[in-house]
């Protein structure tokens, strides 16, 4: 078993701000980290100042972190591979990395989302791209976290789920540190479709905020919210223990209040009458919740799965529905018990 003092191999693929989280995190555990960064200016910008210079760029990075844009460069000899892409992008990722990538290697998907078209979770991703070369070692790394958080280390607890024990221990171990604290779970699907699902979710928190609407409408949201999650996963397999949870309650309360959410973000400029093309083309990174809606929404029609919340935010995005229409649509349902 990985033990928490021992030095391992760590590769982060992604230099966004969760990748250069992770990256830091996994070096302040006494472990060797390598940064890919897609862009070849970025990776030597980082060589150089110890900062990445568009993410968290005021924290400077330590010497255990070296960067690269070279995928060989990153992942040969590496024993902790972190898959840190936006969800549309993790199958081609897969498949460029795949002739580096062996058996031995331990991969910690840390990316929320559903794949569009297939419906697949992230992990099912990544064994899809590899079942031809082998069975990879997978893990799934989420719950409340912020990116800014855990670089000023705020104490975080986030979770680590895996089939395999002992890989959910490797990395539960590897990572850890007394400010970032992890814990195992067995429950894949679960801990996969909370982290996927609250993004969804988080942008209808933000639709009524946006709208001016107050802290009962937001409460009513996620606890609503809660309801769909967990309809989903349970009809998908997972465990209702694991909605009650970091992966589940957890990151959804912090993503539908936080104010660092760019998913939430998203939702407030929605619900203050601007386009959808024109708040997404001011942000930098990547928010989830606007891809994973369409396959949330396709995956509750397939599984016949009651999600209004998702509903309203698909006809939001993608119906040209108005912020107080979809809203309304909403608080208009059938009464019915909770």
């Amino acid at each position: 078993m990985t033990l928490p003092n021992e030095s391992k191999a760590v590769t982060v693929i992604g230099s966004g701000s969760w990748g250069t989280a992770l990256a830091l995190a996994a070096a302040r555990n006494n472990n060797e980290v390598r940064l890919w960064a897609r862009d070849d200016k970025v990776a030597s910008d980082i060589e150089r100042t110890r900062r990445n210079p568009f993410y968290l760029s005021d924290v400077t990075l330590p010497d255990n972190v070296t960067a690269t844009a070279s995928l060989g460069e990153a992942l040969t000899g590496s024993q902790f591979v972190v898959l840190v892409v936006p969800s549309h992008a993790l199958r081609e990722m897969m498949v460029k990395m795949s002739e580096f990538l062996t058996a031995e290697m331990i991969l910690v998907s840390a990316t929320k989302g559903v794949e569009n078209q297939t419906l697949m979770r992230m992990s099912e991703v990544i064994e899809d791209t590899l079942r031809h070369k082998f069975k990879p070692c997978v893990a799934a790394l989420s719950g409340p976290s912020f990116a800014r958080e855990v670089v000023h280390g705020d104490p975080t607890a986030i979770v680590a789920a895996s089939a395999d024990i002992a890989c959910g221990e490797a990395v539960q171990h590897a990572f850890s540190s007394p400010a970032f604290r992890i814990y195992t779970n067995s429950d894949v699907v679960g801990v996969e479709i909370g982290g996927a699902v609250k993004n969804v979710v988080a942008i209808g928190a933000g639709v009524v905020r946006g709208l001016g609407f107050g802290s009962n409408t937001v409460a009513a949201i996620i606890t609503r919210g809660l309801a769909e999650v967990t309809r989903l996963g349970l009809a998908m397999g997972a465990r209702v223990e694991t909605m009650a949870g970091l992966a589940g309650l957890g990151d959804l309360v912090l993503t539908c209040t936080g104010e660092l959410s760019r998913n939430r973000h998203v939702g407030v400029e929605l619900g203050k009458g601007r386009k959808l093309a024109e708040v997404l083309a001011e942000m930098r990174e990547v928010a989830e919740g606007v891809k994973t809606t369409k396959a949330i929404y396709e995956l509750s029609r397939k599984l016949n799965v009651d999600m209004p919340i998702t509903a309203s935010t698909h006809a939001l995005l993608y119906e040209d529905k108005t912020a107080l229409e979809a809203a309304n649509e909403l608080m208009g349902r059938p009464l019915k018990p909770e």
